[in-house]
């Protein structure tokens, strides 16, 4: 979507007066080029207002909320489901707590072994499957006039646009703010997630419910793992025969 840049120099100078671009730009880490290039085009991203917001100080989510486009981000539902947090889990975390309570180490309280420090590679589409009613991708797709299979093709990619993951999480009924987080535009932190909520929602299940959430995530792992392998395959082939 990208938010109109008029509205975006409207709210900058409320955000950060007197700044010209030139200092807003070192301020944040944008490049003047980028910035210079959307405001032209008539369209500033998401993430530009984010690291704006971030740099004077203000949430990134009521920064967006600024804009009539994500005008109700902090409305509605709050705080994640148990299955959102838990869909921001890497297989590595998941891992280390089955290991955890089968040699018994680690603090025996609901926080269990440390989880941080590991990147998870699936998390868009974990999320988008843990708020999915079942029909989801056809509903999005209805509302926002994105195609089912592009909307797929973002997932498998590993990206999803912010407007259709606000859209998302509003056709689900789930914390707007959740989206956001899974396509990793703000922080868990920023959208008033919970300290310790993801461990403590991984704590929450049982060992075959762990065993079997570790099943799952490592058959798709494999599978993702497998395909990256036949096409360095091939590209090998192709390589070989062009001599």
């Amino acid at each position: 979507m990208a938010l109109p840049a008029r509205s975006f120099q409207s709210w900058r100078a409320a955000v950060a007066p007197g700044e010209s671009n030139a200092a807003l730009c070192r301020r944040t880490g944008i490049k003047r080029s980028t910035l210079a290039q959307q405001i032209v085009r008539g369209k500033v991203s998401e993430i530009t207002v984010v690291r704006v917001a971030r740099a004077y100080g203000k949430n990134p989510v009521e920064a967006l909320s600024d804009f009539e486009e994500y005008a109700d981000l902090l409305s509605g539902p709050w705080r994640p489901t148990t299955a959102e947090l838990i869909s921001q889990v890497s297989y590595v975390c998941i891992l280390k707590m089955i290991l955890a309570r089968a040699t018994q180490e680690g603090p025996a309280g609901p926080e269990g072994p440390d989880l941080a420090g590991f990147g998870h590679g699936n998390a868009i589409r974990s999320w988008f499957e843990a708020v999915d009613p079942g029909d989801l991708r056809q509903r999005l797709s209805a509302k926002s006039g994105v195609a089912p299979q592009n909307i797929s093709a973002q997932l498998s990619a590993g990206r999803l646009a912010p407007e259709l993951a606000v859209e998302a999480a509003r056709i689900a009924g789930v914390s707007l703010p959740g989206g956001l987080v899974a396509i990793g535009l703000v922080t868990p932190d920023e959208a008033g997630w919970p300290q310790g909520g993801q461990e403590q929602a991984l704590a929450s299940l049982s060992d075959s419910e762990l065993v079997l959430l570790a099943r799952d995530r490592l058959d798709y792992l494999g599978k993702i793992m497998k395909k990256l392998e036949h096409d360095n395959e091939n590209e090998l082939t192709l390589l070989e025969n062009l001599g």
